[in-house]
């Protein structure tokens, strides 16, 4: 497939896009280089080759749920720089401004 500087600026204007004149003559050759290749791709024969969704198998990397015993809550608040006296909770600036 050929393409033509006239294909490009269908393309610019469809994805709305102002391309100077040097871009549509850069762009077009880009273009048309890239769907060469795709034509050359074309003579592979594929029909064995299952059709794919990754270039690798993914495989899943979670780990199972385990039930763990939590860390006491003296030793959570230890480090804290700002907690309320019951050590319940953190403290943190407010980030919500009210009108």
């Amino acid at each position: 497939m050929k393409l033509n500087k006239a294909t490009v600026e269908k393309i610019a204007e469809l994805a709305r896009l102002r391309l100077k004149e040097e871009e549509k003559e850069l762009f077009t050759h880009q273009l048309d280089s890239i769907l060469t290749y795709f034509e050359k791709l074309k003579e592979l024969d594929t029909k064995d080759v299952p059709p794919t969704t990754h270039a690798i198998e993914n495989v899943n990397v979670f780990r199972e749920d385990e039930i763990k015993e939590s860390l006491p809550t003296e030793d959570v608040f230890l480090n804290a720089p700002n907690k309320d006296k019951d050590k319940k909770f953190f403290l943190v600036p407010q980030v919500i401004e009210q009108d």
